[in-house]
């Protein structure tokens, strides 16, 4: 149902599921939180990135929730640690690129939206449809949308449930990072790690943190994190061997501490 793979500091998690268009269910929940810990405990990854299988008719994300177990067993689709889909309430360190192919739709766009960044296709598109079967977002779409697009834009989808706001529109409000063409946006995700790998990790981790916790936030509180932060660096082996880089002209080798 979930298959992770390592490649070199960027740890890759696939939902695989295309005979049920990558839906959620307790093994693809329990599996995402796996990968998490896998990327969360290996000094070695820096950045993860969450992706879709391909299935026989065409790229995909995910389809969200399967409505099939919703029906008997919705909580089955959640962890305790991770929430639905073993991800959207989970505490990370470590930045997460969602790299969106087709649709990714209810639970998929929440999926999406609990990731840092976000590669999209052309042909990738997201909604939140929920109020079509009598629901609600509930697995961060009602607040985190807003956060990323525009007030009434955010409403417009929940409201009427669409299910083809278009990634082209995403980007265009700066929910999408990076645009690609149809199947290249695993390729491009892998592309936005690297540069972020060029990176001191323990710094990238830090300035992660810092602006989650600091965003809309009153300043006051954005500098004493800031502050605190920059205290960390200067504590740690990678803010020398920084320096030292710079002075010798040479890429510098980082050792994560």
């Amino acid at each position: 149902m979930i298959d992770y793979e390592k490649q070199g500091n960027v740890g890759i998690i696939t939902i695989n599921r295309p005979d049920a268009r990558n839906a959620v269910n307790t093994a693809v929940a329990q599996g995402i939180e796996k990968a998490i810990d896998a990327i969360e405990g290996d000094d070695e990854v820096w950045v993860g990135i969450l992706t879709g299988a391909r299935t026989e008719k065409g790229f995909i994300f995910c389809a969200g929730a399967d409505l099939k177990q919703m029906s008997t067993d919705p909580g089955g689709m959640s962890t305790k640690r991770g929430g639905f889909g073993g991800l959207v309430t989970r505490e990370r360190t470590k930045p997460l690129i969602a790299a969106v192919d087709g649709p990714a739709l209810a639970g998929g766009t929440e999926l999406a939206l609990s990731c840092d960044l976000l590669v999209a296709s052309r042909t990738a598109v997201f909604g939140i449809p929920e109020v079509k079967r009598n629901l609600v977002a509930g697995a961060g779409g009602l607040f985190r949308l807003p956060r990323k697009l525009p007030r009434n834009v955010a409403m417009e989808l929940a409201l009427t449930g669409r299910l083809d706001f278009p990634a082209e529109r995403a980007y265009h409000f700066g929910w999408v990072n990076v645009l690609c063409e149809e199947g290249e946006a695993i390729a491009a995700a892998k592309k936005l790690a690297a540069q972020i790998c060029e990176n001191a990790p323990l710094a990238v981790r830090e300035s992660r943190r810092i602006m989650l916790a600091a965003t809309d936030q009153p300043d006051d509180i954005g500098w004493k994190l800031s502050g605190e932060g920059m205290l960390k660096m200067f504590q740690a082996e990678d803010f020398k061997e920084g320096l030292a880089a710079f002075v010798e002209k040479r890429a510098p080798r980082w050792k994560g501490r």
